[in-house]
């Protein structure tokens, strides 16, 4: 095929800069988009990419042409842990799945979910010590992963949440080895990281499927999504879902139902912890609105400034910090013509820093964010959750969630980083921080 002005990129090494050790794609498609402009072209393990850079590109992949594009290399590789849940199947059963799932994240119900969320947000607000230093994103994992538990599955998994947070990690820190080219004959061998992420995997499950094993049994509706998903009839009503299926469809709910938002509070409170002006006009919301109790979901409509700090956190560092699509036939994307099978990047964390739509991207202001700027503002400038067909089904959960953990903790304690801890982002299938987030806990009184 005629290229139409091939995009500039730069020569990767064969098995490609993105997962050799040390490497950082996070600086590297920074600089692609400095150096290359809004299309960036490049081989990666064999594969041809592009690097898109500028919100009508990425519209245009996610919105506009989004049927000639299936989940890229990434994701395809996640289906190991996931299997065919929400986020790695294809059209057309990812339709059918999401028109199954949506009923547990509607508006209403999510309305029903918001006293959980402050039930376990008192609880961890009351667990911590004043002058205790701890891993924040440890206690993030946990309260979202009790959140979704008890939520979507009508469970108590806190209990759990070590077990589940070091498989998860496990499983996580292998993401970058699944990427490299014949990731499936190096699972056979006596790899410790791929060693473990496999032993991880048969931890999560055994908890899916027991929770699957044990709703079957009780025969009991809970008014859940597991009740849902045990109920479902497949669509000629000939037979319901397979244990497999519920499986898949909770596997991806549980671990992307609180990885996410935990990550997005972890930052949030390192951001928090590093700029002081912010933390105090924070402050200063929370007393005035919610006293000393806990947030309820009839605060959060009073709690502008504190929604646009947890927007400015997402801008600064997103929980999915790239997207990434496969076309499925030639398709042009700007001027360039791009061949069928190439994979797309797009980068929130790098689109999301950048100068042309955010003034000092680098600084973390949440005062930028007020009415006027966010309707100026190009619509994929700002993408933590994605867009179009598969923009994240439980979008309205998490923000609800991020709202009220934060205001209930924030409003009783105030968060310090631990002297020479190093915070180091870690770009995985989302953005952890490499060596967690120690952190001082402080209490506050009211002012």
């Amino acid at each position: 095929m005629t290229m139409v002005g091939m995009p500039k990129g730069p020569r990767l090494p064969v098995l490609g800069a993105l997962v050799g050790p040390g490497r950082n794609p996070l600086w590297l498609f920074s600089r692609f988009a400095r150096d290359y402009g809004d299309v960036t072209f490049f081989k990666l393990g064999g594969e041809h990419c592009y690097l898109l850079n500028h919100p009508q590109l990425i519209r245009d992949v996610l919105v506009t042409h989004q049927n000639n594009f299936t989940k890229s290399r990434g994701l395809e590789r996640a289906k190991k842990l996931l299997g065919e849940g929400l986020l790695t199947s294809e059209a057309p059963v990812h339709l059918r799945q999401r028109r199954l799932l949506q009923p547990a994240f509607h508006r209403d119900r999510i309305a029903g979910y918001a006293q959980v969320m402050s039930d376990n947000a008192a609880r961890m607000r009351q667990r911590w010590q004043d002058g205790a230093a701890f891993d924040v994103s440890k206690e993030m994992m946990r309260v979202t992963l009790a959140i979704v538990g008890k939520t979507l599955f009508d469970t108590d998994v806190e209990s759990d949440a070590d077990e589940v947070g070091g498989a998860v990690t496990d499983v996580l820190e292998s993401f970058w080895l699944n990427l490299l080219p014949g990731a499936d004959f190096l699972e056979k061998l006596p790899i410790p990281k791929l060693r473990r992420a496999q032993a991880a995997r048969r931890r999560l499950d055994r908890l899916i499927y027991t929770m699957i094993a044990d709703r079957r049994a009780s025969g009991r509706d809970h008014g859940d999504l597991l009740s849902t998903l045990v109920a479902a009839q497949d669509e000629e009503g000939t037979g319901g879902l397979s244990d497999e299926q519920i499986r898949d469809e909770a596997m991806t709910l549980l671990l992307a139902g609180h990885e996410t938002t935990a990550n997005a509070l972890s930052w949030t409170w390192y951001l928090l912890s590093q700029n002081r002006e912010a933390e105090a006009r924070l402050h200063e919301e929370l007393d005035r609105v919610i006293g000393g109790r806990v947030a309820v979901m009839a605060d959060v409509p009073n709690l502008p400034y504190t929604e646009r700090v947890i927007t400015e956190s997402m801008r600064l560092y997103p929980p999915a910090w790239v997207v990434g699509r496969r076309a499925i036939a030639d398709c042009t994307i700007g001027e360039y013509n791009v061949p069928a099978r190439s994979i797309l990047f797009m980068s929130p964390f790098v689109v999301q820093r950048d100068a042309r739509f955010f003034a000092e991207p680098l600084c973390f202001s949440p005062e930028r964010w007020t009415p006027e700027f966010k309707a100026a503002l190009p619509k994929f400038a700002y993408f933590p959750f994605g867009g179009g067909a598969r923009q994240c089904i439980g979008e309205h959960f998490a923000w609800m969630e991020l709202l009220l953990v934060l205001a209930s903790a924030a409003q009783r304690w105030r968060l310090r980083l631990v002297p020479n801890h190093p915070v180091v982002p870690q770009p995985l299938i989302t953005l952890r921080a490499k060596h967690g987030i120690k952190m001082t806990a402080h209490a506050r009184r009211m002012q």
